[in-house]
């Protein structure tokens, strides 16, 4: 792990908006967002806070695409500050994506040209619930850098051949050192810090497997009770980092339209002759949970639920995922 003093990493900062597609979490409107980093706002970044509200994979999957265009070269895009939550759903993700029969060309080339900085998370917010499903909050995996900043200092670890290259470029605009080994205890120390607080906070909630199999042996009625106030907006699919259901559109001279779709739409399974398996709110509120739980477990290695809580965060209707299967596994235990 090596270091560089905010005084430097300034410096940095300046090369890395004028040389990348640049983004970085920023505060506005009482929220936190990546925004693209110029020389006039570097100052605005916000270091190891909980996740952006926006996941990591609009990055990878745009809202709305045309997949018939030909792919043109771009600057190369750096996102700083992937919390740990988004950085295990690209599990999902390229499972689906890129390591299944069909690989998706323009998923792959925006993962290929992007570079990935993953924050430690040094608090918690009201939702993360990262722990009970494996996930720690500090990014072990598909982060090509691990960024922490302690004490005016900013703390790098190279994690992948492309953050190698991207250390040795940095050595050029600031002066990089070894860290000391009481720096990284000290960071050792926080991980552990907050990764017992969120075990703690969230020590009712069950594991991945159980809620899947809560989930498939859960009676109607709870169903019916949490999705009364659901009010069919979908923001809780389409802000899911590892959510990814679409719509085909069809468009004159053969141009297809990938645009993002979620289950929690009325009409989304809507079929020839109108008929819908999904049309009843209650039922249509437990499909995403049995997909997330009990189906995609089913089909890929990776979990569908790394914990981040923005279903909970975002939800119109005040419905939290977790007090649901909370009460489920209460039940069980009665």
């Amino acid at each position: 792990m090596v270091v560089i003093s905010m005084t430097d990493w300034h410096a940095v900062l300046l090369h890395l908006a004028g040389s990348y597609s640049f983004f970085a979490p920023v505060s506005f409107n009482g929220s936190m967002d990546y925004e693209l980093i110029d020389e006039e706002n570097t100052g605005d970044i916000i270091y190891n806070h909980p996740k952006p509200s926006t996941p990591v994979k609009t990055f990878f999957l745009p809202v709305k695409e045309n997949v018939t265009a030909d792919i043109k070269d771009q600057k190369r895009t750096l996102i700083m500050g992937v919390p740990s939550c988004d950085l295990a759903a690209l599990d999902i993700l390229d499972e689906m994506y890129l390591n299944r029969d069909y690989t998706d060309i323009y998923y792959k080339n925006r993962r290929k040209n992007s570079i990935l900085i993953g924050y430690d998370c040094n608090s918690t917010v009201e939702n993360c619930h990262c722990t009970s499903y494996g996930v720690n909050p500090f990014p072990e995996k598909n982060c090509d850098i691990l960024l922490i900043k302690l004490d005016e200092k900013v703390f790098l670890q190279a994690r992948s051949e492309k953050g190698n290259v991207l250390l040795k470029e940095l050595e050029n605009h600031a002066k990089v050192v070894e860290a000391f080994e009481n720096e990284i205890q000290r960071i050792s120390e926080k991980r552990k810090e907050i990764a017992d607080a969120l075990t703690q906070k969230n020590n009712k909630l069950p594991g991945y497997e159980l809620s899947g199999r809560l989930i498939r042996e859960s009676r109607n009625e709870i169903w019916k009770s949490y999705a009364s106030t659901c009010v069919s907006c979908g923001a809780c699919a389409t802000i899911c980092p590892t959510c990814t259901c679409f719509l085909l559109i069809d468009r004159p001279d053969f141009e297809k339209v990938r645009q993002l779709d979620a289950c929690q739409y009325p009409g989304f399974e809507r079929v020839a002759a109108g008929e819908d398996p999904l049309e009843e709110l209650p039922v249509r509120f437990k499909n995403r949970y049995q997909c997330k739980y009990v189906w995609k477990p089913d089909k890929f290695k990776s979990i569908a639920c790394t914990g981040c809580g923005r279903c909970i965060d975002t939800c119109i209707g005040k419905i939290s995922k977790n007090e649901l299967l909370e009460e489920l596994a209460s039940e069980e235990k009665a």
